[in-house]
């Protein structure tokens, strides 16, 4: 048996840290959505070992159980008792450590696509729980779509489509180390944004709402490290995104755009300045994924 499941990069519109629990982890307030720009994840079924093992086409990503895929499969396999083997190849398109969760977004799409080849009938809710225990990002990416996401990052609500828009993505040649980042976080430095207008925004279809309200209050402590961030965030606004920011911890910044004839110019403008540019437009899984 064989399957090949989407994994859909992710953006942060709006991201906040209200405080961090006792055993040291943030609580978040977010805003996400999936975007067009995806990896492929192919399972196959091994009948004759237990093992799983994984390949992917890019060089930097380690294939062992440090490989958020592995994790993934081990989880699924551990609590359900299932002694096949998996091979697990993965068609990278998503930049590595850029702060658009490659890594969760690919160990969603095995959660799902277990779920499926293997009919244990599990809801998002609970593959978002069980993927919890993967990555903070992991629970979203199981559901791809707008979305208000919570707690350690295990509520997420869906919040319906986004209005018209384009994204413009860019990635400085810079790899961000989340836990770094995660670790200098001083909840009493944060000017804390307002998340909910965002969510009324999105409800209302109300762009101007949605771009007046975005932020991240990770973006300066990156930005100390990487100045690039700044640079191109400069100049994406230069030339006519309507807001533009840093997704996640970084280093990825992304401009917002109403009609597609300014993106494919901001497109085109920003290439000169940064080799990995997209133009990409908002993602939701398809219903027939949602299971």
């Amino acid at each position: 048996m064989e399957i090949t499941e989407k994994a859909a990069a992710k953006l942060n519109l709006c991201l906040d840290t209200p405080f961090r629990h006792s055993d040291g982890s943030l609580e978040w307030k977010m805003v996400m959505t999936a975007i067009d720009l995806a990896d492929y994840v192919h399972i196959q079924t091994v009948t004759n070992t237990n093992e799983i093992s994984v390949q992917t086409d890019n060089g930097f990503l380690p294939c062992d159980h440090r490989n958020l895929t592995y994790q993934a499969a081990h989880k699924i396999k551990q609590l359900f008792h299932i002694k096949t083997g998996l091979k697990i190849s993965i068609k990278k398109n998503i930049p590595v450590a850029a702060g658009m969760g490659g890594g969760s977004a690919d160990a969603a799409a095995v959660l799902r696509a277990l779920n499926q080849l293997w009919q244990l009938h599990l809801s998002q809710a609970e593959l978002a729980a069980i993927g919890l225990s993967i990555d903070s990002d992991v629970p979203f990416c199981i559901y791809s779509e707008p979305a208000l996401v919570t707690g350690r990052g295990e509520k997420v609500t869906p919040l319906g489509p986004l209005p018209n828009m384009w994204f413009v993505v860019a990635k400085p040649p810079a790899s961000v180390s989340t836990p770094t980042i995660l670790k200098q976080v001083d909840h009493a430095e944060f000017q804390h944004l307002d998340v909910d207008s965002v969510v009324t925004g999105i409800k209302q279809q109300d762009l101007a709402m949605i771009t007046a309200n975005m932020g991240n209050v990770l973006e300066n402590l990156t930005t100390k490290r990487y100045p690039d961030i700044a640079r191109i965030k400069n100049k994406m606004l230069q030339f006519g995104t309507q807001t533009a920011l840093m997704s996640g911890t970084g280093p990825t910044v992304y401009g917002v755009c109403q009609n597609y004839s300014r993106a494919v110019h901001v497109y085109n403008s920003l290439r000169g300045f940064c080799k990995e540019v997209y133009l990409v437009s908002p993602y939701t899984l398809p219903t027939s994924q949602q299971k």
